[in-house]
């Protein structure tokens, strides 16, 4: 994992443009990537997003080339809270490579920010998304019913709660 740079644009959107089919079930971003260009500016986001103390997001690497991405949506801070998103191309699927990166993640979030609370949310019909937290010991705590628009139909998204006590209770 490492933080994003502009240069990144062109093959993390050849990932994104191999995996459109796939991605696009679940992740609402999907279709408005269109090229390069949309994806250098989520990166120049994601770095102002993180110069200002408000999250990392990171692309997910292998011998350099990219795999996928995982990062905070915006902290608040007042909460000291996020929620974490993640994707990974199809054929990496069950490799466990995302499982790791959110350990990583959640031990920087937990221990380095001190954040109390991180969230993720994934789509009900999304198993192997919805394996990743309930494996790392997250708490299902609930459904929010038609809570994104992505694909052309809403979707629900299952609510995974993990806090910072029951983090350091699992010894990572």
């Amino acid at each position: 994992m490492r933080q994003y740079d502009t240069v990144d644009a062109e093959a993390v959107y050849a990932v994104v443009e191999r995996n459109r089919a796939y991605l696009r079930q679940w992740l609402p971003w999907v279709d408005q990537t269109r090229s390069p260009a949309d994806v250098r500016q989520f990166i120049r986001a994601a770095l102002s997003q993180h110069d200002a103390g408000l999250g990392p997001n990171c692309g997910i690497w292998r011998e350099g080339v990219p795999l996928g991405s995982i990062g905070c949506h915006t902290i608040d801070w007042p909460n000291r809270k996020c929620s974490l998103g993640y994707w990974v191309d199809a054929s990496l699927q069950g490799t466990g490579i995302v499982t790791r990166c959110c350990t990583a993640m959640l031990n920087y979030l937990f221990e380095e920010l001190e954040l109390h609370r991180v969230v993720i949310q994934c789509g009900t019909g999304n198993l192997k998304s919805c394996a990743i937290p309930r494996r790392l010991g997250f708490t299902r705590e609930g459904v929010a019913r038609e809570a994104e628009w992505t694909g052309g139909r809403w979707v629900d998204l299952v609510v995974w709660g993990m806090l910072r006590q029951e983090w350091a209770a699992r010894g990572r």
